[in-house]
């Protein structure tokens, strides 16, 4: 049974980290919590920012500060869904006999960064849907099961479209957040710049044990959330839908709106984040960190919207702010 004194470690552990963290990638500390979140609550999180950032360093830093295997898989055109996920190849026994043995491929890990996401096609980049839903590959009729803790760290490049195929929506929904990674600023930049072109420091040697992650992913869902929160959130995206919301605006700028996992998002990575703020219950303060990144990538704009350069961040906020979120 764990104590309070052991809950308080978790929780002073993974702020060690965080910190940690940003001493290595300066300047985006907000999106080093929010990939902490996304590993807290067990999901997936796809990382979106111009080239340049460290947006794979990012993610290589947080992963490592994971005591548990991690690979990196860059995605180009050419990439075949075996490539991902392994393939059956033909070897002969000591006894002349000749058998298909699996050969498992850089999937069955623990962490795995998906580096350029969007730079292979629809057939490899739908090798990851199984794999990141039901954490189960399958081969030829047979199933292989990854292990209990997998995440899927991916990232993409937004402003680059030649060469490129953007997720369809069925994947986009597996991710757990859609993080968007921007220009860090002034101070930071300095600092970057400053500790890049000096001499080379080690990277950092704070880690946290894997059971002590799944030990905290199964603590993160007891957090408590007061039937009111439950409810508005439960409103908030229901009202993010045109065809049962009670705002003409959202009938008028959306598409479509987010399903039933994007309440289930906004819920568990909201009690993320008042576990990693050390606290067990959640406040309107953790489901307004969270929403952007857990709703971002679940609402579809429509033509009208687009045109007119509306962009999710505001409807977002808007529908926070009809429920006293904002």
């Amino acid at each position: 049974m764990l104590t309070e004194e052991k809950i308080g470690k978790l929780q002073e552990s993974l702020r060690d980290l965080s910190a940690a963290c940003s001493r290595v990638v300066i300047g985006q500390e907000k999106v080093i919590q929010q990939l902490l979140i996304s590993l807290m609550s067990g999901g997936h999180a796809l990382l979106e920012g111009v080239p340049g950032l460290g947006k794979s360093l990012l993610i290589s830093t947080v992963a490592e500060s994971i005591n548990a295997d991690f690979k990196r898989v860059q995605f180009t055109p050419d990439l075949m869904p075996g490539d991902i996920t392994g393939t059956e190849i033909l070897q002969e026994t000591e006894k002349g006999e000749r058998i298909f043995q699996f050969r498992k491929g850089p999937v069955f890990t623990n962490v795995l960064l998906a580096d350029e996401i969007n730079r292979t096609p629809p057939k490899t980049q739908a090798a990851l849907l199984e794999a990141m839903q039901e954490r189960t590959v399958s081969i030829n009729g047979k199933s292989y099961q990854l292990p209990e803790a997998f995440f899927v760290l991916a990232t993409q490049n937004p402003i680059e479209q030649s060469g490129t195929y953007p997720l369809p929506e069925a994947q986009l929904d597996r991710f757990l957040l859609f993080i968007k990674m921007g220009y860090p600023n002034e101070a930071a930049e300095i600092a970057v710049l400053e500790k890049t072109t000096g001499r080379i420091e080690t990277a950092h040697s704070q880690k946290i044990e894997l059971s002590e992650l799944l030990e905290i992913q199964r603590l993160v869902r007891e957090v408590y959330v007061e039937p009111q929160l439950l409810q508005k959130v439960a409103r908030l995206i229901r009202d993010s839908r045109p065809e049962s919301t009670t705002h003409d605006w959202v009938k008028e700028q959306l598409e479509y709106g987010a399903g039933t996992r994007a309440g289930q998002a906004i819920l568990l990575t909201a009690k993320s984040h008042a576990f990693l703020n050390n606290r067990l219950s959640v406040t309107p303060e953790d489901i307004r960190a969270v929403s952007t990144a857990a709703l971002y990538h679940r609402i579809v704009l429509n033509y009208r919207a687009e045109s007119q350069g509306i962009k999710k961040e505001a409807i977002i906020a808007q529908l926070l702010k009809q429920y006293d979120l904002q």
